[in-house]
């Protein structure tokens, strides 16, 4: 098959000057009469695409191998490049696993590609942040090859909580001495102080990164209200401005990030880190299904069809204000008829699962990571072969054309759809 390839200047200068030179083109009768003379072009052959050689050349190093499906994508509209998929705190430094487990999953993660790791205090406590900060330490791993993420917790068990400019300033500071690094690349606020201007916490987190302490900062569990009162603080303030918002993700929430996210990233650039692809009460209808199970201890502690958000607030009494928190009510089952409306709909995409040659697992994270909007996907794992298990699902992706979609959105039936717009002269 011949291919046409584009020729260098000076080659298509020296070809123009020879065909000018030639006796043959003084007549133009001769050269009306001449067959054509096919051109010749003696070029070099085209490279790869600037965005394949990044993605090559951060992967090449400490026998890094890339994942397939696994891309790099810009998160927000920062200069900050961060795989599509990273790896969370929730599960896999949790009380369960032991440290040599928990390193040798950090160990999978970094070599298979994945180069962001996302902490809480909320989810694991102050152990997450020793264990991995004594990983990092072992590894001969550049700083520049990874991303740490952490977050500033608003606890509502203990005194020093809110997003105050002292608790702020002291929690950093805390996280660097436990994570034994210069620099947190993201620091996220989790959840909004009510009882806090939002004045004190952008000035905060301006004076953290101008410090050198922080690179970026985000947010977690923001309304897309309080995120534009922030952003239009650190406008008004001169404050730098927030580049991620982290919010649940899944089959069985999605009115947030569907309809919002995708809006504040085009209009102020806050881009979105969705957390929580299978932690939608996801026990599989088949209970021989391992890989379906996958939740936390803290997880098994509710009723296994209520939807489980990993960031729940498990300092409070009750269960209905980390419902709200964690995903908007009126897209979390309220009633038993819903609940169990909810676990059929679950063995229909089992079912569809099982024709594409899945589990149900793969196909709930590959289909978080459709969405475009979603540019870092967060997931959890015990074991190597379980994170081996989730980051495959990316292979899944391309398989989920529109029929399969349909397909899927016909069982669901929650497609989230904007309120129509009321004239106000109908109104009159």
């Amino acid at each position: 098959m011949s291919q046409i390839m584009l020729c260098s200047l000076g080659e298509s200068v020296a070809l123009y000057n020879t065909n000018n030179n030639n006796p043959s083109n003084d007549t133009n009768n001769n050269r009306a009469n001449s067959p054509p003379v096919p051109t010749i072009y003696r070029c070099r052959a085209p490279i790869a695409s600037i965005e394949f050689m990044e993605e090559l050349s951060e992967t090449m190093g400490n026998s890094r191998q890339l994942t397939p499906g696994l891309r790099y994508r810009n998160l927000g509209k920062s200069g900050l490049r961060v795989s599509n998929i990273g790896l969370g705190a929730w599960v896999t430094f949790g009380g369960a696993v032991s440290e040599t487990e928990a390193e040798a999953v950090v160990e999978a993660a970094y070599l298979a590609g994945i180069n962001l790791f996302d902490l809480s205090e909320a989810h694991t406590g102050l152990r997450a942040e020793l264990m991995l900060g004594q990983i990092l330490k072992r590894k001969p791993w550049p700083r520049t090859s990874y991303i740490v993420c952490t977050k500033i917790y608003f606890n509502s068990k203990s005194d020093e909580r809110g997003l105050s400019r002292k608790h702020i300033i002291e929690s950093v500071k805390a996280s660097l001495l436990r994570l034994q690094l210069d620099y947190i690349d993201v620091v996220i606020l989790h959840k909004c102080d009510p009882m806090c201007p939002t004045e004190e916490t952008v000035r905060a987190m301006h004076h953290v990164i101008t410090q050198g302490w922080v690179m970026y900062w985000g947010t977690a569990k923001w309304t897309p209200v309080e995120i534009m009162d922030a952003y239009s603080n650190c406008r008004q303030f001169n404050c730098i401005t927030p580049i991620i918002e982290q919010a649940e993700y899944h089959m069985f929430c999605r009115e947030k990030t569907e309809l919002y996210m995708s809006e504040l990233y085009n209009k102020i650039g806050v881009g979105l880190m969705a957390w929580s692809p299978i932690g939608m009460g996801l026990v599989s209808p088949k209970t021989d299904d391992s890989n379906a199970r996958v939740l936390t201890q803290s997880a098994l502690k509710h009723n296994k069809y209520t939807s489980f958000s990993w960031s729940e607030d498990e300092t409070l009494p009750s269960s209905k204000d980390s419902t709200r928190d964690g995903c908007w009510s009126k897209e979390r089952p309220s009633s038993l008829e819903k609940k169990e409306a909810q676990t059929e709909k679950l063995k229909q995409v089992e079912l569809i699962a099982e024709r594409l040659g899945c589990s149900l697992t793969q196909l709930s994270i590959a289909w978080c990571s459709k969405n475009e909007s979603v540019q870092c996907l967060l997931l959890g794992a015990t074991t190597v072969q379980h994170l081996y298990h989730c980051i495959h699902s990316l292979q899944l992706v391309p398989k989920l054309n529109t029929t399969v979609m349909s397909e899927l959105e016909k069982v669901l039936g929650n497609k989230p759809a904007r309120a129509p717009m009321v004239s106000t002269l109908a109104l009159r």
